[in-house]
């Protein structure tokens, strides 16, 4: 078994927190790790599972290899998606590498979105190997959450009702009797009758009253084959558009990349719409393991631990009659006091308060802030490269000044800049400097001066991270002006 990890999304509605360039799936939410990574630590115990298969937008390569690396694991391949084509086309490169990967030629693919959290492990891990009889015999399997509550930002899924008998469903904390009904592969598995949008709250609640309905998880297990032949017989213009564009796959470090021409032609489609939705082959598991899908900061304020007032809190906080609020601190002290029924979190160049019931529409600032080209709406302050990071600590007219952190053996790529001028003051580590036709050895309290149009590289030759402070001076401070004439990551 394959998991096959879909990590593309922006996550625009945990703004500040995440940016387009650096989205949730890449945070660490919830505990010290981030969500990336908690959705692969989640296979460990689950039996035969091979590396995970990672698809990937191709601005996040290098932050997806990091993160891997960092949990001491790697990735039997990361995909990288030249442009977001939502998930069938996906699935469809997934299902086709994972046939040239696998022994078995024709592995089963757990499919699992990155930025998911789910509570109850050993829940999960049960209703996964309930569903692997079926998917071997060649259903599609998709896991239902067993719903809590009348949720209208959820789509549904409708279990093929044949009025059976009690049966057990997958709890997070005790076992909970659950309406299920007889069903072809077994007493926790039923056929699928019917995909359904979002409800209105009326609707949710008659849901919510049959017993007949799950949350949609977007989680699925099914044979490589199975899919592509269902995706073929109701969907063959996305299936040959993304075998033309694995037909000229290229190995780039730890990535495949795609025909970027032959993917821009395939049809934008979700697997529901293109597959699920009209095979006759899909079934249903109940899930019922704590499952969220982190989509606003109150479903994440959900999860947390509350005091007794029903506040939720991390970093540095002080709160004074306050109820039912959650605050996130990174950086500085935040203190409330009076205020019912928000969301407070900072982050190093921004500050969200929004009442609880208007978080859907954090994205409208997003939204905002691309209009207006603000910078706010991809970055953060503090920008991950492959080879460490920079941190933008000071800007002015015509200067900035940064804090670079050099990983250890890494290099920048050899390069110039037609607009400004640098200044490198090593404050801890060692610096393998290339300036010009000079290269030169730093250490702390050392510097080097790297005048307009001067080729240069900075490496870190030592055993520890490098930090220094660049001091950028120039009429133009952007990141575009960057002339690279060889990089160890491959970028242009």
């Amino acid at each position: 078994m394959i998991p096959v990890i879909m990590s593309g999304g922006s996550g625009s509605r945990l703004w500040p927190q995440s940016r387009s360039l650096y989205p949730k799936q890449f945070l660490p939410l919830v505990n010290e790790d981030t969500m990336l990574q908690n959705t692969i630590s989640r296979m460990d115990g689950l039996g035969s599972v091979s590396a995970p298969l990672v698809i990937a937008n191709e601005e996040h390569r290098f932050l997806v290899a990091e993160q891997i690396r960092q949990i001491g694991r790697q990735a039997s391949a990361i995909i990288l998606e030249p442009v977001g084509k939502n998930t069938a086309p996906a699935l469809a490169l997934a299902a086709l590498k994972a046939q040239s990967l696998s022994e078995e030629k024709d592995p089963l693919l757990l499919v699992l979105a990155a930025d998911h959290v789910i509570q109850n492990v050993q829940a999960f891990h049960q209703a996964i190997e309930a569903a692997l009889p079926a998917a071997r015999d060649g259903k599609l399997v998709t896991f239902g959450i067993v719903p809590t509550y009348a949720e209208t930002g959820y789509g549904y899924i409708k279990a093929l009702n044949h009025k059976g008998t009690k049966a057990q469903s997958f709890s997070s904390d005790k076992q909970k009797e659950t309406f299920v009904p007889s069903c072809l592969c077994g007493e926790k598995i039923m056929p699928v009758e019917q995909f359904v949008e979002k409800p209105d709250l009326e609707t949710a609640q008659g849901y919510l009253a049959s017993g007949d309905y799950y949350w949609n998880s977007g989680m699925f297990l099914f044979k490589a084959s199975r899919y592509l032949e269902e995706l073929n017989k109701f969907r063959p213009d996305i299936l040959q558009a993304c075998e033309k564009a694995m037909a000229v796959e290229s190995a780039d470090l730890d990535f495949v990349r795609l025909d970027e021409a032959a993917f821009h032609a395939c049809p934008d489609e979700s697997i529901d719409y293109a597959v699920m939705e009209k095979t006759t082959d899909s079934v249903v598991v109940p899930l019922d393991a704590g499952w969220s899908d982190v989509g606003s900061w109150t479903s994440l304020a959900d999860i947390c631990e509350k005091d007794e007032s029903g506040n939720a809190f991390q970093g540095d906080v002080l709160l004074h009659d306050t109820r039912n609020t959650y605050v996130r601190s990174e950086k500085k002290l935040i203190a409330t006091v009076g205020v019912d029924d928000l969301i407070i979190t900072d982050s190093d160049d921004a500050i969200l308060v929004a009442h609880k019931d208007r978080v859907q529409d954090v994205k409208k600032i997003v939204e905002r802030l691309k209009v207006a080209n603000r910078s706010e709406a991809k970055l953060h302050r503090k920008v991950y490269r492959p080879w460490g990071a920079y941190d933008s600590i000071d800007m002015g007219d015509r200067f900035q000044v940064k804090r670079i952190t050099v990983k250890p053996g890494a290099q920048l790529s050899l390069q110039m800049h037609h607009h400004r001028a640098e200044h490198w003051i090593v404050v801890k580590g060692t610096a393998l400097v290339t300036n010009g036709d000079q290269e030169i050895l730093l250490t702390e309290n050392q510097s080097t001066y790297i005048p307009i149009g001067v080729v240069h590289r900075l490496e870190n030759p030592g055993k520890f991270d490098l930090e220094l402070i660049e001091v950028q001076s120039g009429g133009y401070l952007g990141e575009d002006d960057i002339v690279r004439f060889e990089d160890t990551y491959g970028r242009t």
